[in-house]
């Protein structure tokens, strides 16, 4: 086929390609499970044309609408595609499905996509399955949808339900520059925790060494790593460190990165010996651990400490607590910065105090 001939030719049953009249747009071929991946990228660079909806093209590869098609976007091939438009909202499909006011009032007002999974809270939806089934439509790269549920234990374990697609939990979800594998039917990803993790890969210097203490699947520890620091990573849960010795490789930071499977409390003792430049304490019960951290980190270090505080409480909770560890170990504190990274639930905010201890 040459550059001019159109995909409508071929005479399969395919979307057709009309190479004629103005309403022409184009689209990009991919292989299905790099659909949403894809679409990430697209929308980093401005190219992805959310106007349209994707759409199925052979039986293994997908045709993702484009504003433009960036140069360094690896693609089978580039078409031209009248696409339907796209439905905009969740509530424009579920409308679709016969969804009443009343009803609608009732469904999910935010989700996540993470790889090729949607993942959402459906609360008191009716039919969450339909919801389920909504979803897909209007992310035309996922193939999954989950029901997510709280995340308990001492390991930090999610609940999560198939509600619509395939059921495939397992995936590789690109952020930034940094791959996480992972499978949130086993291990916990937090979507609001994003702008978190990419401003530890821009605080951290070139040859920092550093203590995550609360590592999971490398959530932390891999910008950081990718970065230029040299982090400790210790993680309890066996699902996650598995998925944090693989994130290690998959991001080729092995000589980066010293993972330990254990209680932090437990290396702590021995990480003293030669403190570091930096502690990162990204649990929300992290104050119970601060005599650990400081134990380990080096007079003028930084330590990053996140807690679930009441509304009533932001920064002042956290920050005494902080000062009350110091004080005991007769060291000082100057906090640097205080930031909410998200809300948790009603009245319950996500902080982060960062403080530097002499």
């Amino acid at each position: 086929m040459n550059d001019d001939q159109s995909r409508a030719d071929i005479g399969d049953d395919r979307p057709q390609v009309d190479t004629s009249g103005d309403g022409q747009r184009l689209a990009v071929v991919v292989a299905e499970t790099r659909a949403q991946t894809v679409i990430e990228r697209l929308g980093d660079r401005g190219a992805y044309d959310d106007t349209r909806s994707v759409q199925p093209w052979d039986e293994d590869s997908v045709a993702v609408p484009v504003e433009h098609v960036p140069d360094d976007l690896a693609v089978r091939d580039v078409v031209r595609q009248v696409g339907e438009p796209r439905l905009r909202t969740l509530d424009d499909y579920l409308r679709e499905a016969g969804w009443t006011d009343e009803e609608l009032a009732a469904a999910p007002g935010s989700w996540a996509v993470i790889g090729s999974v949607v993942l959402v809270d459906v609360g008191d939806a009716p039919r969450p399955a339909e919801v389920g089934e909504a979803l897909l439509q209007l992310h035309g790269g996922a193939d999954t949808v989950l029901a997510r549920g709280p995340i308990t234990g001492q390991h930090r374990e999610p609940s999560v339900e198939v509600i619509a697609g395939v059921g495939d939990t397992e995936m590789i979800h690109h952020e930034h520059g940094t791959a996480y594998a992972l499978d949130l039917a086993e291990v916990m990803f937090s979507p609001g925790n994003e702008a978190e993790r990419v401003r530890m890969g821009d605080i951290v210097e070139t040859d920092e060494r550093v203590i995550d203490m609360f590592a999971g699947i490398g959530y932390f520890t891999l910008p950081m790593a990718r970065a230029g620091a040299t982090v400790t990573a210790i993680e309890r849960n066996p699902d996650s460190f598995r998925y944090l010795i693989e994130n290690v490789r998959l991001n080729e930071v092995d000589d980066r990165v010293r993972p330990y499977r254990a209680d932090c409390r437990d290396v702590t003792p021995e990480l003293a010996a030669d403190p570091v430049d930096r502690v990162v304490m990204g649990y929300y019960e992290s104050h119970a651990y601060l005599d650990s951290a400081l134990e380990a980190l080096a007079p003028g270090g930084v330590v990053h400490m996140h807690e679930a505080t009441p509304e009533n409480l932001v920064f002042d909770r956290p920050i005494s607590r902080l000062e009350a560890a110091a004080s005991a170990a007769d060291r000082s504190v100057d906090v640097l910065d205080t930031h909410r990274v998200k809300s948790t639930g009603e009245g319950v905010a996500h902080v982060a105090v960062d403080a530097r201890i002499e």
